[in-house]
């Protein structure tokens, strides 16, 4: 059965496709992660930072291992960390339920 949930987007690394202060709906994965594909937006939880869910958009994946990006240049993503394992996604991102005024 799947949780679902919510948060709210704080920073500009997923703009313009979400802002600062939009809220987002989430399926919370618990150990699904094998099944996303590229594209989609997801909740990633690092194992460095443990508490703090960044939102990223799936660039690719390649031995059960994936490469996320914020859709800014200005991003802090793969660029930097390299390869995600799959526990460090979280949730998968469904829609934006509520824009920010921004």
């Amino acid at each position: 059965m799947s949780k679902f949930g919510t948060v709210s987007v704080s920073g500009q690394s997923m703009q313009p496709t979400y802002n600062d202060g939009d809220w987002l709906l989430v399926r919370w994965l618990e150990g699904q992660a094998n099944k996303l594909e590229r594209g989609s937006i997801v909740v990633i939880e690092r194992e460095e930072r443990p508490g703090i869910f960044l939102i990223k958009r799936i660039h690719k994946f390649h031995s059960g291992r994936y490469w996320v990006e914020g859709d800014s240049s200005e991003s802090t993503d793969s660029r930097q960390w390299g390869w995600l394992s799959p526990h460090e996604i979280r949730g998968k991102v469904l829609f934006r339920y509520w824009r920010s005024k921004n």
